[in-house]
């Protein structure tokens, strides 16, 4: 059963698993579920998706039960009357401690146009890993809170690792050497980035909304090893 963080007639909001496919598509390659399907089967009736998160990415996800409130849902997204934040644990230290990245990003073809893109970062908390890796003997990382204000294709993703801090288990645009640390010595085998809470206006209503997606085990366990305070 798919956790489910808000319910009514118009709108529901889950908390999607990492590695769980929103829908199919040909970005993603074959796979054996996928949460719109399994939604379905929950809750019955149709089903809408505005914006979303990727395969990788766990959290926060709204899905629409009509086309009218998916097409209002969009153009909040596309306004930028939707306040995200995400956590991320990525290589390194990122100075200044609170920072804007703004570089212009591609869409899902990397061949394609740039589009402004801007993400604002915070440091929450830093450690050092006593573990030997290439010419270091320890082994820096932070726990971020990403605050997206465009939302472009992997956008966090692609501006972490532009600044030279990749989110942990990131395949795509990370580092593969600290990713296989954390599989072996941490036993973490997915990806460090959470949509953690979600803030906008309800769809029908006009009520302002604020929800929030508790970290899963495997994140949680990460905060604990390194003693970071739990952030929900």
């Amino acid at each position: 059963m798919l956790e489910l963080l808000y319910r009514d007639d118009a709108l529901l909001a889950v908390n999607k698993p990492a590695g769980l496919p929103v829908h199919r598509s040909r970005l993603i390659g074959p796979a054996d579920a996928f949460l719109i399907d399994l939604l379905r089967e929950q809750v019955g009736g149709e089903l809408f998706l505005p914006p979303r998160l990727h395969r990788a990415t766990r959290g926060v996800l709204l899905v629409a039960r009509s086309a009218a409130v998916a097409a209002a849902l969009g153009g909040q997204f596309m306004g930028r009357g939707v306040h995200k934040q995400y956590l991320a644990v990525v290589r390194g230290w990122p100075e200044p401690a609170e920072g804007l990245v703004d570089y212009p990003l591609p869409g899902s073809r990397e061949t394609g146009p740039r589009r402004e893109a801007r993400t604002r970062y915070r440091r929450l908390a830093t450690v050092e890993v006593p573990v030997a890796l290439g010419r270091y003997p320890q082994q820096r990382y932070a726990l971020l809170l990403a605050e997206p204000e465009t939302g472009r294709f992997r956008q966090i993703r692609k501006h972490m690792a532009h600044i030279h801090h990749p989110v942990i288990g990131d395949c795509q645009h990370g580092r593969s050497d600290h990713n296989r640390l954390y599989k072996q010595h941490f036993g973490c085998h997915r990806m460090l980035l959470h949509a953690w809470r979600l803030h906008f206006a309800h769809p029908v209503s006009g009520e302002a909304m604020s929800l929030h997606a508790p970290l899963d085990g495997v994140f949680a366990t990460v905060l604990e090893r390194f003693g970071w305070a739990p952030v929900g």
